[in-house]
């Protein structure tokens, strides 16, 4: 019987961590897995392959005893191949074990040949325990500042059922949500994958957000920036009249204490709105307003010189 290189399997080296040994589990499991190639006999055996490598290597004691048996590979061959190979320990095997059908088959004979067939009556009887968990999903979930001020839901269409996710008030973009259990199934009856939902915020053309804060801009007519007075200020939940003092100057920033975003997970709390003015001047200006404008710089000018 050929020995089967798990490593080799998964291509990773022996000396690969268990994190290294995960990723590249999940990796060729996706793109083997049967709901995606379904019809693919050769498909099948890798994904089966690929699957029965992890839940060997994937496992920290499980994997001390393989790396036993290939030290003892010749030995074993010059026994004859006869009964089953415990890391030297006749009858101990290998505990959690079930072999339980994989699209069609179960561990392969090189398995079962040196690790056991009926795993569920062997070790600790802890049934199930080390199955490996089935891929997580990934999708997008675009919305707009508003939607993230307020929170909001998307309807997602998954195995043929409608999920709805939801947002809480003050999601980021690039926050990334997990739904528990569900992924993909499991290939032999373990737990479920996650799905996990990257939010993405649409840019809007009024605010700019910069962690909790909010920006904007509002545009001041030249007579109300030099005398004072009251402008309407958008904000994310309606109109707010905003005091403007005398003498404004352009690029002046305003900031309004808990107009921005709410915390995530904290919707009674929220970040500042800053507003930046920019002064609009009048054109055209009428003979009457010339001369006006005129008067006004030589006042501005003799109160200058009396300085």
């Amino acid at each position: 019987m050929e020995y089967k290189d798990y490593y080799k399997i998964l291509g990773v080296t022996k000396s690969a961590s268990s994190a290294e040994i995960k990723k590249a589990y999940r990796s060729l499991a996706k793109k083997y897995h049967p709901d995606k190639t379904k019809g693919d006999r050769a498909a099948e055996e890798k994904f089966k392959d690929i699957s029965e490598a992890y839940e060997v290597i994937g496992d920290e004691e499980k994997r001390k005893q393989y790396d036993q048996l290939g030290a003892n590979w010749r030995q074993y061959q010059q026994t004859g191949q006869g009964g089953q190979y415990y890391g030297g320990q006749p009858g101990g095997g290998f505990s959690g074990f079930e072999d339980a059908d994989m699209f069609g088959g179960g561990f392969s004979d090189f398995f079962k040949q040196f690790f056991g067939g009926d795993f569920s009556q062997q070790g600790s009887g802890r049934r199930g325990q080390s199955q490996p968990k089935g891929n997580d999903y990934e999708a997008e979930m675009e919305i707009t500042l508003q939607e993230a001020y307020h929170g909001t839901s998307r309807l997602l269409n998954l195995h043929n059922q409608q999920l709805r996710i939801s947002t809480k008030p003050g999601v980021v973009d690039g926050q990334v949500l997990r739904i528990k259990g569900k992924g993909a199934p499991a290939a032999r009856g373990g737990a479920p994958g996650d799905l996990y939902i990257k939010v993405t915020i649409k840019p809007d053309p009024n605010f700019e957000r910069k962690g909790n804060d909010l920006h904007t801009t509002l545009a001041l007519d030249m007579y109300t920036a030099i005398l004072g007075g009251d402008a309407q200020v958008q904000t994310l939940t309606g109109q707010l009249k905003l005091k403007i003092p005398e003498g404004t100057q352009p690029d002046k920033i305003l900031r309004l204490r808990g107009k921005g975003m709410p915390l995530y997970g904290k919707p009674d709390q929220h970040g500042d709105l800053y507003v930046k003015i920019t002064i609009t001047l009048p054109s055209h200006l009428s003979a009457e307003e010339r001369d006006l404008f005129l008067k006004l710089k030589e006042l501005q000018q003799t109160k200058t010189t009396a300085r």
